[in-house]
């Protein structure tokens, strides 16, 4: 379906150090919310989040923090669906 209108959530996280990081975050929010997609990276410290609707933030940011992440902004906008792969480059 192309042209489908979802949302991205982009987290701001301190804490990240590594892949096994990125693993967690990205795990606590596919367990907690219903999500087409989520990317961590440890070396820009930020999550990225497609979904269908908004999240709720202050649910997003407890469920980091138990972690032991600390959530330092998060940012939602629409994100229009284009109808070709991200992994063709």
């Amino acid at each position: 379906m192309c042209g489908e209108t979802m949302v991205k959530i982009t987290v701001k996280i301190d804490g990240m150090m590594c892949g096994m990081c990125e693993a967690h975050i990205n795990d606590a929010v596919r367990q907690n919310f219903k999500v087409k997609k989520v990317a961590s990276s440890h070396s820009k410290g930020k999550t990225e989040i497609l979904a269908e609707i908004s999240l709720d933030d202050a649910k997003l940011k407890e469920i980091i923090d138990k972690f032991g992440y600390t959530v330092t902004e998060i940012h939602t906008e629409p994100y229009e669906k284009k109808g070709f792969s991200l992994f063709h480059r």
